[in-house]
């Protein structure tokens, strides 16, 4: 098996596995507030790469112990700036994530279906490169044409009854806009610092926000904590660490707009264990609204693959 295929297989499963998390929030709103389910989600998932990040440290430190000794300084780097900006990454990243799932969650908990909720969130993919207007990067024709495929496809899905969204569905947009941020400094910092390092930081950041806020205003019980107890685990162990880390490792191998293209179908595994696990049923004009919003976010790709 090539490496690119394995990074697809990898994108792929990361993909169903973030898929079948909102099923889990759905399951989870039902017994949890929204900041004390993010907040001990984030607490597994920054504990489930704590083994992994030990397991590369021990790596490192035995090749550096076979190796000459004028080699050893490049294997078991120690700088102090490289270091401040890896935490300051991790913080800028925790908090556009803890925004960002705060968002996702309270509109989940709002009474948006998982599906639903997994395609209004994956309008990142299409936020993405218009904010590039903002540095200078002119999108091309076809981007457009998906904003407007978007636009659409948000319409049929969350207008019921005229120019009014629902208050879930605005929760869900300023998810994807919390998402869009970032995703764009993650783009700015990952590619300057061990990413599994920077992943792990971000989630425990994320989880000391969320975990603040559900302390002043929310107020759950132990009964509540062991009723959500498998949700919590899946989206934290599964969703939180081992699909950012399989997103982080295949992403090393594979052209980053395909890598999107593949993960992008989130939202379709969302729509997918929604009507397998919950009985979800969307209206025929919900589910127009995902397909032409799923229309609009692969066109927004396609410029990419030109420019790569």
């Amino acid at each position: 098996m090539s490496r690119s295929l394995r990074a697809a297989l990898l994108l792929l499963l990361t993909a169903m596995i973030w898929g079948a998390a909102f099923v889990a929030q759905d399951v989870a709103a039902d017994a949890l507030e929204p900041f004390t389910f993010n907040g001990l989600r984030m607490v597994l998932a920054a504990l489930t790469l704590v083994p992994v990040i030990a397991y590369r440290h021990a790596r490192q430190c035995r090749a550096a112990a076979a190796a000459p000794a004028a080699e050893r300084p490049a294997l078991l780097p120690h700088d102090p700036a490289q270091r401040r900006f890896l935490l300051l990454g991790g913080l800028c990243c925790g908090v556009m994530l803890a925004l960002g799932s705060g968002f996702q969650q309270l509109g989940i908990n709002a009474g948006v279906q998982a599906g639903k909720a997994g395609f209004i969130t994956a309008l990142y993919i299409v936020l993405v490169p218009l904010t590039g207007l903002f540095f200078g990067k002119r999108p091309q024709p076809l981007v457009w044409l998906a904003v407007v495929l978007s636009a659409i496809g948000l319409y049929l899905l969350c207008m019921q009854g005229g120019f009014v969204l629902e208050s879930g569905d605005v929760l869900l947009l300023l998810c994807a806009l919390s998402f869009t941020g970032h995703i764009l400094v993650v783009d700015h910092v990952g590619a300057r610092v061990d990413g599994v390092k920077l992943s792990c930081i971000q989630f425990a950041v994320t989880a000391v926000i969320c975990l603040t806020i559900a302390a002043f205003t929310e107020h759950p019980t132990w009964a509540d904590v062991k009723t959500a107890a498998i949700p919590i685990l899946y989206a934290g162990i599964l969703s939180g660490g081992v699909g950012y880390t399989l997103q982080i490792v295949a992403q090393k191998d594979i052209d980053p707009t395909i890598a999107s293209l593949i993960m992008c179908l989130e939202s379709v595994f969302a729509v997918l264990f929604g009507w397998l696990l919950l009985g979800d049923a969307m209206s025929p004009r919900e589910y127009l609204g995902c397909a032409v919003m799923m229309l609009g976010i692969l066109l927004a790709q396609l410029p990419g693959r030109k420019e790569a």
